[in-house]
């Protein structure tokens, strides 16, 4: 049977710990350093208590160390990796070659993203040089994720719900280029969330200025099935920055909608064990999200509007119009599609596009008293909520509205002269028994459901009960004895499942010694950054070019820089696909420009793909 795992963000352990509790079979997380976000770095400490919180569930723990390395930070890593790997992390999710050639412990080591997995044959090179799992792009579709697996023969790990880069992950130079600011080293500046504005050769602007490069958010809901039908294994929520509240709405929706499949289908099981029940509905649509798509997930010709081109931020959920321009007080009438609370945030997009942002301080029936003022507000305006507090405090105590549980079985039978045997099995798959003493008495009354509610009460372990399986007929066992005795069979069965907990390790390589043999030369497009990822890639027939942008510059990449490599294409985007009759008609060459600099747009009708070069 295969295991099914879904992936949550952990900005730390306190919200790894929400993940779990809302349904999340792993986590993943940013080590002290290395990580491509490098505002979310966690302390070994609290890597090591998130892991032994979640493995109780038998969920993982994987830290992040997905940065390119320069030579003066390989030793500290890996003295890093030995940290992790003695805390109990379970899996290092990288994009540097040079942990392959590094003195390491057994720890799995899964290709990150960035590793820019474009093809079923890189898939296959990277799980023959011992990756146990790999992150495919979220460019691919369907026939893509499936090729990419078969190749590989080792899990694929997708993107499900989150935040969409434009470029293919790992060949974004476009920070790096623009700003010293390198995607590849955690710093990214987001370059694709700013405003351009798009022109012609001349400098004639073509459009308005919009954010022609900021794409939607992922949404996978509706997909589930067919992503696991297509080899997936593992559902990654993009997400490391956000919060709680966030990931326990979104966790909680992809689980319940995993668990929903699953209960239909006999070939599949969740990863991890536990019932995870929460008080809230979980709707991903009422937290951070710039709109969705399911991006190329069915090809192009299904995948429609892609970008969020009015605003990078989340605009909200339509929640009404104005019907009468703000009085001398501030306060105006709206017509509501929905109940409003004080303290919500609500906003809305002015005649010129641009998007507003306010407190509602209080309302009364249709009359709303905003905190702050409300510039372009006019009669016919749609309102937006992008904070809804009284979902928000429901999701902010995570820990108390959403529970995991293992259930228990008890069995309880003599065991010789004054003494009864107490078993229990869990949902895990363990078993512990304890044999205690107790005076072979007869009971006076029926003991069973006394006997069964002694052994429920669990207090605050994670254990709930599901069975009793009693044996002891009318034997009178004191209540104290019983508790007792839940107590010593609980206390062992922690460590029965302590003891049984395993670790994916390191798969050997098998990877050939020509294995680049017929590759083309790497360039700055292939990240190389240091000694070890060099000898990599030489001692199996690699020829480079070219080294990674942050240590080469641009001495070497020549006047004009592809910093963005994409599936998206603005000309598509903008109804004036080259390929499509009746199609608007646009002047070529198309720029970007604002201050970082001025971009041209190179469109690969043949493949489908676009290409934003630096030209100043």
């Amino acid at each position: 049977m295969r295991s099914i795992e879904l992936l949550a963000p952990a900005r730390d352990a306190s919200v790894g710990r929400t993940a779990i509790l809302a349904g999340a079979d792993a986590v993943y997380i940013g080590a002290p350093a290395f990580g491509a976000r490098a505002a979310a770095g966690n302390s070994v400490e609290d890597i090591a208590a998130l892991a032994t919180f979640a493995h109780k569930y038998r969920a993982r723990v994987y830290v992040t160390m997905n940065t390119i390395l320069f030579d003066n930070e390989l030793e500290e890593a890996r003295k890093l990796v030995w940290k992790l790997f003695a805390a109990g992390v379970d899996a290092l999710i990288v994009q540097d070659m040079a942990y392959l050639e590094m003195d390491l412990p057994p720890i799995a080591l899964h290709a990150s993203t960035q590793c820019d997995i474009r093809t079923p044959e890189k898939a296959a090179l990277l799980a023959s040089a011992g990756f146990s799992q790999l992150v495919l792009p979220r460019e691919f579709t369907l026939a893509e994720i499936k090729a990419a697996q078969e190749a590989a023969g080792v899990p694929v790990e997708v993107f499900v719900h989150g935040a969409l880069c434009v470029s293919y992950s790992g060949d974004c130079q476009a920070g790096q280029a623009a700003m010293g600011r390198s995607a590849n080293r955690g710093v990214c500046p987001q370059m694709c969330r700013l405003p351009y504005e798009l022109v012609d050769a001349d400098g004639n602007a073509v459009a308005p200025e919009k954010h022609y490069l900021s794409l939607r958010d992922l949404d996978r809901r509706a997909d589930l099935e067919e992503l696991i039908d297509a080899g997936a294994s593992s559902f990654k929520i993009e997400g490391r920055l956000k919060d709680a509240r966030y990931v326990a709405n979104v966790t909680a929706a992809y689980s319940q909608a995993l668990d929903k499949i699953i209960a239909g289908r006999q070939d599949i099981c969740r990863s991890s064990a536990g019932t995870s029940v929460c008080d809230f509905t979980p709707d991903p649509d009422r937290t951070f999200n710039r709109g969705y798509t399911n991006y190329f997930l069915r090809g192009r010709g299904l995948a429609g509007r892609m970008a969020s081109l009015d605003t990078p931020k989340w605009a909200g959920l339509l929640v009404g119009k104005v019907t009468s321009a703000p009085d001398s007080r501030g306060t105006f009438t709206a017509s509501l599609s929905a109940e409003l609370t004080n303290g919500d945030g609500l906003g809305y997009f002015d005649k010129s596009g641009s998007f507003h942002g306010f407190r509602l301080n209080k309302v009364e029936g249709k009359r709303l008293f905003p905190l702050g003022e409300l510039p372009g507000l006019t009669v016919g305006t749609a309102l937006y909520r992008n904070s809804d507090k009284a979902f928000f405090d429901v999701l902010d105590r995570t820990d108390s509205s959403c529970k995991r549980t293992i259930p228990l079985d008890f069995m309880l039978s003599e065991a010789g002269e004054n003494h009864i045997a107490i078993a229990v099995t869990d949902g895990r798959g363990c078993r512990a028994e304890v044999v205690i003493e107790s005076p072979d008495q007869k009971a006076r009354t029926p003991q069973t459901e006394a006997r069964r509610k002694t052994l429920a009460r669990l207090g605050d372990t994670i254990y709930e009960l599901r069975d009793v399986d009693d044996r002891l007929g009318d034997r009178f066992v004191a209540a104290s004895v019983l508790a007792e005795g839940r107590r010593k069979a609980v206390e062992a069965l922690d460590t029965a499942a302590e003891a049984t907990y395993t670790y994916d390790r390191r798969k050997k390589s098998t990877l050939e010694k020509d294995a680049f043999a017929d590759a083309a030369p790497l360039t700055y497009h292939d990240n190389v950054a240091n000694r070890l990822s060099e000898h990599f890639y030489k001692s199996h027939s690699a020829t480079i070019a070219q080294k990674a942008l942050e240590i080469s510059g641009k001495k070497d990449a020549g006047d004009d820089l592809t910093v963005m490599t994409t599936r998206y294409c603005i000309r598509r985007e903008l109804g004036a696909c080259l390929r499509e009759k009746n199609a608007k008609a646009l002047p070529s060459p198309l720029f970007l420009r604002n201050k970082s600099g001025l971009y041209r747009l190179d469109f690969d009708c043949a493949r489908c793909g676009m290409k934003v070069v630096r030209t100043q």
